[in-house]
């Protein structure tokens, strides 16, 4: 669950599930394109002559969480990893507090900070840019698209800390409240921005990972945190980096 301005989205694997505002439950009608009593990927015009469409989220939950599921890339699903495992409902020190990040001040639409990650301990927020090993934006003889990306992202942050660092303080008490706990509210934002770049294997990352990567000068100033796999992720390295 990810608290929003006047509502609350949820999200499973990576794709926003369900909305709920004002209005009730709404998914996106992707998702929610799911025929009564024919469980199959592909149907016959025979099919659809004996279809109806679902009449209810409730009795068809586990297909339109299937829909969601399937719309969901490389980066989505990594993301969903961490957050499904290191939830603000975890015992971890360092949880994921809400994903697909979005304020005022962004010079794009479709400007959205991956992950935002909280510390307990220290009551210190973080965001995080997820990228895929297979992105494009990480690659360049130049300097990298996810470098300018990043940079763009640490200067609307810079812009905005005080209403961030609000805004936040008022999400934490939401999670108090509805769940019952007693998490300390974020006191600081770091002003870094951190990249996770995953989905490599032992030879990527001895080979075009570290000459493109780590050994690349435009990568010396930006705080990151690589890994083949995002199953076992340990969050306290997470939060220190490794890049």
């Amino acid at each position: 669950m990810a608290f929003r301005s006047n509502c609350i989205d949820f999200y499973h694997k990576g794709g926003r599930l369900f909305t709920f505002d004002n209005d009730g439950f709404k998914t996106h009608v992707k998702y929610a394109s799911v025929i009564d009593g024919n469980p199959k990927d592909y149907v016959t015009e025979s099919d659809l002559k004996n279809c109806l469409l679902i009449q209810d989220f409730g009795s068809k939950l586990e297909r339109i969480k299937e829909n969601c599921s399937k719309f969901s890339g490389d980066e989505a699903l990594g993301v969903s990893d961490i957050y499904h495992r290191h939830s603000y409902l975890s015992n971890d020190n360092v949880v994921v507090l809400d994903i697909e990040v979005a304020f005022p001040g962004f010079t794009k639409r479709t400007d959205r900070i991956d992950v935002l990650l909280y510390n307990k301990s220290e009551r210190r927020l973080r965001f995080v840019e997820a990228k895929h090993y297979s992105n494009n934006e990480i690659w360049s003889t130049q300097t990298p698209e996810v470098i300018d990306q990043i940079n763009r992202y640490q200067g609307q942050i810079a812009n905005n800390t005080p209403s961030i660092l609000s805004e936040y303080i008022t999400y934490l008490n939401d999670i108090n409240s509805l769940f019952s706990l007693q998490l300390s509210v974020p006191a600081s934002i770091d002003p870094q921005v951190e990249l996770f770049l995953f989905g490599f294997d032992k030879d990527e990352r001895d080979g075009k990972l570290k000459t493109f990567v780590k050994d690349k000068p435009e990568y010396a100033n930006i705080k990151g945190f690589l890994t083949g796999g995002t199953t076992n992720i340990n969050m306290e390295s997470f939060w220190k980096g490794n890049l």
